[in-house]
This record gives structure tokens, sequence and C-alpha cells, in this order.
């Protein structure tokens, strides 16, 4: 397909990665001509210098022949432009914006047919969901869902004195007393595919797949479960904290947000009269004491800085808070912070680019597209969902009679409300929601690329 981004941050050079290694004909659009020489340099793409809403830079962009343009620029005003003016030039053009500021969330969502959107991307309201979810579910490092909510991989790690540590994954189901399957290790930065006499060990990050009950109760058997949360403690008050807090105290958790700023402290005490307000530096050591920060539930790292974020988690851990979790805007050498004492790590940015990846799939190929694509083992890995049909290949043989190709696990196959950690005498039949777990750089785009020989 040929793809226009428009904004080369964060999340336009993430989106220039991945889509430019599924093949796809990309264009980038930016203002800085800095940013652009180094896409050009990395990857097979064109680029145009210039105002990403300007007819004449998205006319030399090819808008006319384009099948998506996804805004990714610093100024919303910009993302909905540039999509207006594009979808004017190119009516059968897809449109994807990334919208971030909270006041514009209502009016976007039911306008979004007249601005010419087909979809609005808000990476910190993603991370304020994420993050939500592994508050109300402690215990978990990271949560990713497939089959309608019904299956998830979480990110477990292996502590000292861990039930697991030191036992090959053929013990697993002994060990654990449930149904569960680990689909991928990473020891040492490096992501392992483990078969049944793979040893764990401490330290090592695992990630497990099965129903939402048999994961739930995993925790329990391996005695890792902790307490309801109830009470947080924010650090950074920006549009990630906005979410949070907005989620939190629905929820009726009680939330003490810290932030630097007096002007953001007085709108965020202003819009959450519930909330606790505290005007301080989280960089000092003095205003964690004294606001307590030990005796909260859970700490959430999300200022501006991921440095910052990094050294107020291992604070928190310390001092032995409950649970941690850290926002990274970044997320370069998750493989090297990944192994410090920080809690779960949220990116937003990862978040975003998973949605827009999943959209873009489904363009590109309609029927046995991918439904669910989620990123694991810090990006070395990626869980895909599909739902099988007429066109799958080899439906109801055993897989133990199938050829599936070097790198690819099948991880679970739900039918209906039946969720199934596979053996080799599972079958995949048509309407069966098949999740599969495969090396980042594998481009599996449809079910039947698993399979030797492809389509």
């Amino acid at each position: 397909m040929k793809i226009i981004i428009a904004g080369d941050g964060k999340v336009g050079q993430l989106l220039t990665s991945q889509l430019s290694g599924e093949g796809h004909a990309l264009t980038l659009i930016d203002n800085n001509p800095t940013a652009l020489e180094s896409s050009i340099e990395r990857y097979d793409v064109m680029s145009i210098e210039g105002n990403c809403a300007s007819m004449e830079v998205l006319r030399s962009a090819g808008v006319d022949k384009a099948d998506l343009l996804i805004t990714a620029t610093g100024a919303d005003e910009l993302n909905l432009l540039c999509c207006l003016t594009a979808h004017g030039m190119n009516p059968k053009l897809h449109t994807i914006a990334r919208i971030r500021t909270p006041d514009y969330s209502e009016s976007i969502s039911s306008m979004r047919k007249m601005f010419a959107l087909s979809m609005v991307v808000n990476p910190e309201r993603q991370a304020a969901h994420e993050i939500d979810r592994l508050l109300r579910y402690p215990g978990y490092l990271k949560r990713e869902k497939f089959a309608n909510g019904m299956v998830e991989i979480v990110e477990l790690k292996i502590d000292a004195g861990s039930v697991l540590a030191n036992q090959p994954l053929h013990h697993l189901t002994q060990v654990t007393h449930v149904q569960v399957l680990v689909c991928a290790v990473v020891r040492d930065g490096k992501m392992a595919a483990p078969s049944g006499d793979f040893v764990l060990l401490e330290g090592d990050h695992i990630y497990v797949t099965g129903s939402v009950k048999n994961l739930s109760q995993l925790l329990v058997n391996i005695g890792i479960a902790a307490p309801k949360i109830r009470n947080v403690v924010i650090a950074g008050g920006g549009r990630n904290c906005y979410y949070l807090t907005q989620m939190l105290l629905k929820e009726g958790v009680a939330v003490k947000i810290i932030e630097k700023q007096r002007d953001r402290c007085e709108k965020l005490a202003e819009v959450f009269p519930e909330a606790i307000v505290i005007e301080g530096d989280v960089s000092k050591r003095s205003v964690l004491e004294r606001e307590k920060i030990s005796e909260a539930d859970a700490v959430v790292a999300m200022t501006g800085m991921d440095e910052l974020n990094v050294i107020l988690s291992m604070y928190a851990n310390s001092v032995k808070v409950p649970q941690v979790i850290t926002k990274l805007g970044r997320g370069e050498n998750l493989e090297l912070i990944s192994n410090l004492p920080i809690g779960s790590i949220v990116s937003p940015k990862e978040l975003c680019c998973d949605t827009i990846t999943r959209y873009v799939r489904a363009m590109n190929k309609q029927t046995g597209a991918a439904v669910t694509v989620h990123s694991i083992a810090d990006g070395q890995a990626e869980a895909i969902e599909f739902v099988a049909d007429a066109g799958t290949k080899h439906t109801g043989e055993p897989l133990k009679n199938l050829s599936i190709r070097k790198n690819i696990l099948v991880a679970s196959i739900t039918r209906g409300r039946n969720i199934e950690i596979p053996n080799g005498d599972s079958v995949i039949r048509p309407g069966d929601r098949v999740v599969i777990v495969t090396d980042s750089e594998m481009a599996v785009t449809d079910l039947n690329d698993i399979f030797a020989g492809g389509r």
C-alpha cells in the first residue's frame, strides 16, 4: 500500500520502522530536515519537507494515489487539518489522526466523519487504560488481550525464591496446577522461544498465555498475587496523568498527584477536586519522604523524563511499594531497562503504533487479516490473533501433522467460549480465534503464513 506519514517524531519513526518492514511504500512529511535525513538513511522511504496541511506538499507526497494518511505531528489541530485537506483531495483516502488533547476527546469522537477521520488514536489515553488494567489486576508486569478479552499473554518476572526458578517447562503444570503456556522468555536482554526442556532461571522475564481465569489462578498458585489497590501516587501531571486520574477516581481509588509546575497543579486541582495535588519535585528525596511514598499501594512514574521515571520507580521499589509502574516515552534499550527493579513498563508510542499497524494490516487484506497485534518480549516478538475462515489451509488437521514455520508458536485456539492451549492433537477450524507468537522480524499478515510454503 501507499502510505503517507505526516510527522517524523517518536511515533512516526516507530511506524516507519514497522510499516516499511512489511513492504509498504512510505512517504514521510516533516518540517525537520534532520529527522527526515535520518529516516531516509535507515529505511527505504520517500520524504517531503514542509507543512503537511499544505495542498502543495500533499500533492508532492502523492496524496491523490495514496491509500492511507497517518498524521502524528506534535499539534492536534495540524493533524486534523491535514486529514481534512487530504481527504478533500482524495475522497477514497483512509485517514488516521493522533489527537492527544483531553479537551478535544468528546468532540472528535462525535464529529469523526465531519473531520474525515477513519480512526483516531490517543497514545496517552491508551497508556492510561493499560496502567489502569495493571492496577486493577496487580501481579502482572504487562497484559495483552486476545479473543475478545478471554485470552491474555502476561509478563512475569521470576524473582529470587520463586517456585518457578530452576524448573523445566515440562514441569510447569505440576508446579502451577493450572494450564498455561510459556510462549517466550527474555534472559539477559535476548528472547528465546523455549521448548519443554528449557529451564527457567531467576531474573527471567516470561510471557505466559492462557485464559484470564487460569492466569489469575496462576498468580495465586505461585504466591505473587497482590492485594487490591486502594491508593495511588502519580508522579507527573501531564496528559497521561489526566486520563489515568479520571479512570481511577471513577473506580473509587484515592489519587495523589505530585507535579513540579504550579499551573499544571492548579489545573488538575480544578478538574479533579477529589484528588490530592501536590506541587513538588519528585527528583528530590525530601519530597518523596514528605509525601510518604512508601505508604502507597502503587506508584506510577509518568513525568516527561524517562530517566527520572526510572530513578523514581527504583526508589519506590526500594521502599517496598507493592506495585510500581514506569512510563517510558522513548522506549529504547528496553533490554537493559527491563532488568532494573522498576516494575511494569508502559510505552504510549508502542501501544499507539500497535493499534495503527493492526488497522493497516486489516486494510491490506480484509479477509484473513490480523485481528489483534501486540509487541512482546521488549519488541523482539509479536503476538498476533487471527480468525480462521474458509480460506485457511489445513483446517481440521492435527497440528502434529502440519509443517509450521520455524520460530512460530501456536499459543492458543479459542472456539466459542472454549479456550485451548494447543498440543499435537489440536486442530484449527473455521471460526476459531488463533493466537500465534513469532519473531518480530518475520512478517505474518495472514494465518496461512504460519505454514511452511505459506499461502
